[in-house]
Formats: C-alpha cells, structure tokens, sequence
C-alpha cells in the first residue's frame, strides 16, 4: 500500500520555514512518526538555519511579506 503524496522522514534535505510554522520541530507535523525519530526543538530564529541532529533535515526560515 502506497500513500501518494504523504511525507516521510527524510524524504526531503531541505525545508523552507515559515514564522508561522514555530516554533519548528523535527519530525514536521506532516511526516510519518511511526519510523521517524523523537521530535526535537530546533532554534532558528536566530541565525535563520537549522539542522537536525538526529536526521541531518536542514530548514532555512524565509520570510513571507
């Protein structure tokens, strides 16, 4: 059984984050959690970057005008 358009863990390297979107937290909401690792708060609003240290998911915080 396949699920279309569903995001897993590390399916993806990269995510564009929004202020809206915090705090940001690794697994994102939209993953599949029951193969992914405990969820992790990562701080971005500092630098703008953010990396995980359990599945190396880098996240960049775009602003949106």
């Amino acid at each position: 059984m396949s699920s279309v358009g569903a995001n897993t863990p590390n399916d993806r390297q990269h995510y564009e984050i929004s202020r809206r979107d915090l705090p940001l937290h690794c697994p994102l909401p939209d993953m599949s959690l029951w193969n992914s690792h405990p969820r992790v708060y990562l701080p971005i609003e500092e630098t703008g970057w953010a990396k995980c240290p359990y599945c190396g998911a880098e996240f960049t915080l775009v602003s949106t005008n």
